[in-house]
This record gives C-alpha cells, structure tokens and sequence, in this order.
C-alpha cells in the first residue's frame, strides 16, 4: 500500500435501502487502511434498509466529504427518482467528487439524476427494464458483473457490489492484495467484470 492515494467513502442512504448493497462494499474497503467510510442521510438521522435493519448514520447529505460518492439501491429507489429535492442533493453531493459508484438500483438514482450521462452502466437484472428506462444518453450493458467507465463505478444487482468494491480494491492495489481481504472474510473473488452468470 502507499503507493496510490486513500478514499473516504460518503455512502447516500436511504429508508428502504437495500442492506447487503451496502454491508458487502463497506465490508471490502474497511479492510483497506488507507480506506474512510461516512454514512449519510438526507436528515442526519438513521434510516431503516427494506430488511428492517436499523442503520445509523454519521451526518447528513450537506456534510458529505467523500472522494468516492456511493449510492446503494433497493426499494427505497423507486420513490427516490421521483424526489426532485433528494436528486438535487444528490447533484450537489457529486460535485466534486473524484469518482461515482452505485450499486443495483442505484445506477438509476444516478441516471435520473443526470450523472451517467455519456457513461456505460449496468444495473440489478431483475429491475434492468426499470433503472434503464432513465436518462437518454447511457449505454446500458445488461450482461455485466459490474461496469468501470472512467470515473464511474456501477454494478449489476445486490451481491455483485460486493464484487464491484473488490475490483475497485484491485485496481488501485493489486490483485494479490485484494485477495488477502478475500481470505479474511472468505469471499470468493470474481475480479471479471464480463463473468456474469446472472445474465442468462
């Protein structure tokens, strides 16, 4: 490590948020030093995932400092793109940061909000239809574990954020350190973002 710069992480949440969008990627980057995560709400309070699992947060969405911009889905997401006050913060969060990643439905978060425009991007498959029928100038790849398209970082449905954050992990530090964390948490890494067996 040392030899590429550390991230804070400001993680958007959301009532409804989908838990494992969320633990799987956080549980990958602590294991990285050099790695911050905050946790954020609209309101600085703690937010209830769609599994019922109270989550507590570190401040609200103006008191973002991350570098990274993560937004998870689940079904709180269909509510969200008809939020304007909430896209208008999640405009104002992404300004500036360095990079920009979701997870499942949150690609169409990102989408409606305008923020993947011009990018490639994937999305859960089994809300594909629903989170692509966002934005206008996307290319949408359906058969994908995850997509990295210069400054954005989006992945396929739920577990496979998990897979995303890994990759994320190897491409700032390589794949024999990232599959160190992978031996500590037993994760059985899949570092190709084209191996998407969900997709068929």
């Amino acid at each position: 490590m040392g030899t590429t710069p550390g991230f804070r992480f400001s993680v958007v949440l959301f009532d409804d948020v989908e838990l494992l969008d969320v633990a799987g990627p956080v549980e990958v980057l602590s294991k990285v030093d050099d790695f911050d995560v905050e946790m954020l709400s609209a309101d600085g309070g703690s937010v209830t995932s769609s599994q019922g699992v109270r989550l507590g947060v570190d401040g609200d969405f103006s008191s973002a400092t991350g570098d990274v911009l993560f937004v998870p889905g689940g079904m709180g997401t269909r509510r969200l793109v008809e939020d304007d006050h909430f896209l208008a913060q999640l405009k104002a969060m992404a300004a500036g940061r360095q990079i920009l990643m979701s997870v499942c439905t949150g690609s169409a978060l990102l989408a409606v909000a305008g923020l993947l425009e011009g990018y490639t991007a994937t999305s859960n498959k089994r809300a594909f239809d629903w989170a692509t029928s966002f934005g206008e100038n996307i290319e949408w790849r359906r058969s994908a574990r995850w997509v990295h398209d210069r400054d954005r970082w989006t992945s396929s449905g739920v577990a496979a954020g998990t897979d995303m954050a890994a990759a994320f992990v190897a491409d700032r530090y390589g794949e024999e350190f990232v599959s160190d964390i992978a031996d500590a948490i037993e994760l059985r890494l899949n570092l190709d973002a084209d191996d998407d067996p969900f997709a068929v």
